[in-house]
């Protein structure tokens, strides 16, 4: 281990963003590693071809450029390695496919990712994977949905849309007595505010597309595993032949540099207006795992080291047959905030929130959910965007 190495696993978060994944010395003293833009990769000889005995061999099996990012993924999950995907489902999809056989059983939290859900209820069906959903606050609950053939538990905290928490190490304790794989999608909090493998989770997902990306122009996405599960990791990766593109990782691991000082950022804003929202009559509910008012607050008080920059509110409407045109008049009013999918860029959003294929979690029964993805804009503005979609929302 190498001074530097010591000294940075010791920093803070934002010197560890700022230097983790690259190394000057080995390319001239440039700052950034170079982008390799590569399929083949020549051996010096049939020997060294034959056998592979060199660190690259092929670029879906890595390249300088992906190795940085990997590394970097690494160092912030404390995983034993780390793949790259082209999108944030596909880093789902990918361990499921590698740990779940012909006759096995998966256990899915409720509040999952919706295309998860998709992936489930379709492929893995087809491919003879059983699969059940279960109450995200189920906590040693989930003892009694485990079967004999139960081979994995994938987690989501907090889920999607409506923000339900999980107590992350019970479940893994639990799933663990039964030998069971668990995986988590923690795009949410980042590996800056929620280290799922300390948790006891075996698998770390992202969608990085997300917050290390930063700026609304990257697919991509992160598979991090302990030493245990690594390896088939690896393999399963290799066998689907899917891989990062070497100009993403770059464009990745330079929005990781300032990462730190955006969730900063996100998270101060977000509070502040959901605070503000919690006070509006025009407002039933705030699902916002950092509010004391929320169920699930003190798991995430306890396990987490902060929260990201999107939540969800719950319009008040008095009657059910209102719900999507007071929704979709409290939309249209917004110009700040733009209409979109996504999440984690510089920029606002908002959407109206489906839950029509939730089995457990259903939708509140006093209004529309309202989901805002809260950028860097002053919060002033955003306040006042919000306004006018309240007194367009009022006018219907």
């Amino acid at each position: 281990m190498t001074e530097k190495e010591f000294s940075l696993q010791s920093a803070g978060i934002n010197t560890r963003l700022t230097h983790i994944g690259n190394s000057p010395s080995e390319y001239h003293g440039f700052v950034n590693p170079p982008v390799v833009h590569a399929s083949t990769v020549l051996f010096k000889d049939a020997r060294t071809m034959e056998t592979r005995a060199q660190k690259y061999t092929y670029a879906t099996r890595g390249t300088p450029t992906t190795d940085a990012l990997c590394e970097a993924i690494d160092e912030l999950e404390g995983s034993a390695g780390t793949i790259l995907v082209p999108t944030g489902l596909a880093a789902v999809t990918i361990p499921f496919l590698g740990f779940l056989s012909a006759g096995d059983h998966a256990l899915i939290v409720d509040s999952v990712y919706a295309p998860t859900r998709h992936f489930c209820d379709t492929m893995l069906r087809r491919l003879g994977v059983e699969v059940d959903y279960y109450d995200p606050m189920i906590g040693a609950g989930i003892d009694a949905l485990i079967k004999p053939n139960t081979k994995l538990v994938h987690t989501e905290a907090p889920g999607s849309n409506t923000f339900e928490m999980q107590d992350i190490g019970q479940i893994s304790a639990i799933a663990h007595r039964y030998g069971c794989i668990v995986t988590m999608d923690n795009t949410w909090a980042t590996p800056v505010y929620f280290r799922p493998l300390d948790h006891g989770v075996d698998i770390s997902i992202h969608a990085a597309t997300k917050y290390p990306s930063g700026h609304s122009d990257i697919l991509m996405g992160t598979v991090s595993a302990n030493a245990e599960h690594w390896p088939r990791l690896k393999e399963t990766n290799i066998t689907l032949g899917i891989c990062g593109a070497p100009d993403d990782a770059y464009q990745i691991l330079r929005g990781l540099r300032t990462m730190g000082v955006r969730l900063d950022r996100h998270q101060e804003s977000a509070l502040l207006i959901a605070e503000w929202l919690e006070g509006r009559q025009d407002v039933a509910k705030v699902l916002h795992p950092a509010l004391p008012s929320f169920p699930g607050h003190e798991i995430w008080k306890r396990d987490f080291k902060g929260a990201s920059g999107i939540f969800s509110f719950v319009l008040a409407v008095d009657a059910p047959e209102k719900f999507k045109a007071k929704a979709h008049a409290f939309l249209d009013a917004l110009s700040i905030f733009g209409l979109g999918y996504s999440w984690g860029g510089f920029e606002s959003l908002a959407l109206h929130v489906n839950l029509n294929d939730r089995r457990i979690c259903k939708a509140p029964a006093e209004g529309p959910v309202i989901r805002l993805q809260i950028g860097l804009e002053d919060i002033a503005d955003l306040k006042a965007d919000i306004e006018r979609g309240f007194a367009a929302a009022a006018a219907v």
